[in-house]
Formats: structure tokens, sequence, C-alpha cells
């Protein structure tokens, strides 16, 4: 089972995502913050990662530089935010991530877009 690591400091999108996701099959831990996430990160790996940008003590952008500078197997990210500035999904992207929605994201297009970067067949 493909387990995917949600990292948002707003409780609400965190179990909106992770509705979706475990209904569709997937195994999904949650981290309020970067640095939860990191650590969560060191103990065990991930096949998706899903990361907010605005969030308290590491944003989206620390953790996944971070992430991609350390000695770990590394998984696709896929940046979620409320930000949709171009300069916005530029930071993402030098940061790490690999794909870039703007919230709300729709409970399909939240799904084909993890199936995508999870390497999977269409829906």
């Amino acid at each position: 089972m493909k387990r995917i690591l949600i990292v948002d400091d707003a409780a609400t999108v965190r179990l909106y995502h992770r509705m979706i996701l475990e209904e569709a099959g997937y195994q999904v831990v949650e981290a309020i913050n970067g640095i939860e996430a990191m650590e969560k990160s060191l103990q065990e790996s991930f096949d998706l990662y899903i990361v907010d940008i605005n969030m308290p003590k590491q944003d989206g952008y620390g953790f996944l530089s971070d992430l991609r500078g350390r000695d770990l197997p590394q998984a696709p990210a896929l940046m979620i935010s409320t930000e949709a500035a171009a300069n916005d999904r530029k930071r993402a992207y030098i940061a790490g991530a690999n794909l870039y929605l703007v919230k709300p994201v729709k409970p399909t297009e939240l799904l084909t877009h993890c199936r995508l970067l999870l390497g999977e067949a269409h829906a």
C-alpha cells in the first residue's frame, strides 16, 4: 500500500485530503509543519508528500529544501497552497516540488495528480 505524508497546519485540510486518499486505498500520515514532517520522514519512508506552503515553525519551501538535501529515499512532492502567484510556483519547484496545485483542490483533481506522481495507471 502506498504511503502519503500530508503536511499542513490546517486540521480541516488534512482531514479533507486524508478522507479522499484513504477512500482511494492509500495509507495516510499527517504532520502539522515542516519540522514534524522531517521527523516522520527520518523515521519512515513515504511514496508521496503533499505539502502546504504557509505553516508555522517551518514552511513547505523549507521542508522540501531540507528533505531534498538529505540522503534519504526521495519521493515526489505535490505542493498545494492558496498562493497562486507565478513566483510561489517557481519557489515551490526550486525547493523540490514535482507539481503545484492551488487550493481548493477537487477530489478528482487530487487523486489524478497523486496517481500521476506515484506512477500509477489512470483511475
